[in-house]
C-alpha cells in the first residue's frame, strides 16, 4: 500500500500553501520560490490518511512521488 517513497513538489507549485497546512507530520515548508517537502520527514501520510494529502489538495498537481527518495 502506498508508493513507499517520499513526495516532492515540482516547479508547477503556485505557492498557495494548502499542502503545508494538510501535512500531518509538518514535512512541508515554504521555500523560495515554491514550497518544499523534507523527504526525511515525509511518510506519505501512512498511518494518518489513505492517500498523500499534499497531492490530494494540490490544484495544479505539483505534489508527486519522488523516486530519488525511497522510504527506508
Amino acid at each position: 500500500k502506498g508508493g513507499i517513497m517520499a513526495y516532492k513538489i515540482t516547479e508547477d507549485c503556485t505557492a498557495c500553501g494548502l499542502c503545508a497546512t494538510e501535512c500531518p507530520v509538518q514535512a512541508i515548508n515554504e521555500g523560495d520560490p515554491i514550497y518544499v517537502i523534507d523527504f526525511n520527514k515525509c511518510v506519505e501520510c501512512a498511518g494518518y490518511f489513505d492517500e498523500a494529502q499534499c497531492a490530494a489538495v494540490c490544484s495544479v498537481g505539483a505534489c508527486v512521488p519522488d523516486p530519488e527518495h525511497p522510504r527506508k
